[in-house]
């Protein structure tokens, strides 16, 4: 019974799996790869869209290629008229998550070969989704604030058209760009529980649209999503860089957590955070206010200095902690950073989905079915006499 107990509390962590080629996340040397790719070179010599050809594709394309993928997002942006439809008749409290997943099973009944399982329409309904999700989360944004959705503009890549759709105006270059490089950084993660996820539910032979709707409700949970809005909220709460050392030392005196550092793989320090860090400060430079980077950097400093002095043990910031400050400065809310998460991510799960489900000699040849242990006996050793309703 020990022994099925330390199983049982694993959470899979540590278990291997399956295969993969998509991402390698070494959290010793704190490194991100794609398909082979360091994410420092990825995130400084590509775009989002490249990074979308290289998961689904297994390449970084040509300029050929990425001028068709690229006319491929543009034609599959617009979404249907029924599904806008369908958003306008949803509470303006609705949680943006929760209408996001809600609105991909409306896509697959868009979609009349849904169901087919061929890698080349699974790449098709792939694109469509890159291209339809963020467009969907920039639509429920303008909904709720009652006004009216903005289409996408075909002049605009992916980054700049979200943030387009999202206000009704044109970003500057620095915010589109910088944008451009969060989805890059966001777009993949390994065996994450939102790609297990989808991974799982495509390894039932369901199609995409179903795998897909199945991450999203995975990355809605605050155990996965949502620590950048947390991190926002945090620094929010805090509001000066002079009440930073008493509210460490509360986190410290009450078991709390500093949201943003720590990670579950990265033990020296995330990749991403590294990149992130400097945009931050550009962009609060260029709006004319640094008060929420200043804030995070000198959280950063001060938080992992006395959990060094205090436990002994040594925190980086993570992803989430300078994308906060950073989406907060693109005028982002904070209750849709989750959001924008899936829309990069998007890319990482649909590759995952088409690996699962046509990887070759690598494919796993059967579902997901993994084994627990029954400790729920109620009578003792013995099974339970059944009592009838009529003496219960």
């Amino acid at each position: 019974m020990e022994d099925a107990k330390k199983i049982i509390n694993t959470g899979l962590r540590g278990v291997t799996v399956a295969s993969t080629r998509i991402s390698h996340v070494d959290g010793e040397a704190g490194k991100l790869i794609y398909r082979g790719y360091p994410i420092f070179d990825l995130s400084d010599q590509t775009n989002y869209e490249e990074i979308v050809h290289l998961l689904l594709y297994e390449s970084l394309p040509d300029e050929q290629q990425l001028n068709a993928l690229n006319e491929r997002l543009a034609a599959n942006r617009a979404i249907p008229e029924s599904l806008l439809a369908a958003l306008k008749t949803q509470p303006d409290n609705a949680l943006p998550m929760d209408i996001l997943q809600a609105a991909i099973p409306m896509l697959a009944g868009n979609d009349p070969n849904a169901a087919e399982l061929t890698i080349e329409n699974a790449q098709r309904i792939a694109e469509s989704l890159v291209a339809k999700i963020a467009t969907i989360a920039a639509a429920w944004h303008r909904i709720r604030n009652h006004r009216e959705p903005v289409a996408p503009d075909p002049a605009l890549n992916h980054a700049a058209n979200f943030l387009y759709m999202m206000t009704g105006e044109k970003s500057e270059d620095n915010t589109a760009r910088f944008f451009d490089v969060c989805l890059v950084l966001h777009a993949e993660h390994s065996f994450n529980a939102s790609t297990f996820s989808a991974r799982q539910v495509a390894s039932t032979r369901a199609h995409m649209y179903a795998a897909v709707a199945g991450a999203i409700g995975s990355l809605s949970g605050e155990l996965h999503g949502g620590a950048n809005t947390r991190v926002m909220q945090m620094l929010k709460k805090i509001n000066s860089v002079d009440a930073i050392d008493d509210y460490v030392k509360h986190i410290l005196e009450t078991g709390g957590k500093l949201m943003g550092l720590g990670h579950a793989v990265y033990k020296t320090g995330d990749p991403r955070a590294r990149i992130l860090a400097p945009m931050s400060k550009k962009l609060g430079e260029l709006t004319g206010n640094t008060k929420w980077y200043d804030m995070s950097v000198t959280l950063e400093e001060k938080g992992k200095k006395a959990f060094k002095e205090k436990k002994g043990i040594d925190i980086y910031p993570n992803v989430d902690f300078y994308s906060a400050s950073l989406y907060h400065y693109m005028g982002i809310p904070a209750d849709l950073f989750t959001p924008v998460f899936a829309i990069s991510r998007i890319a990482g799960w649909t590759a995952h989905v088409i690996e699962e489900q046509f990887g070759g000699a690598d494919a796993k040849p059967v579902l997901y079915r993994p084994s627990s242990d029954y400790i729920g006996e109620y009578c003792g050793p013995a099974e339970c006499d059944f009592v009838p309703m009529e003496d219960r």
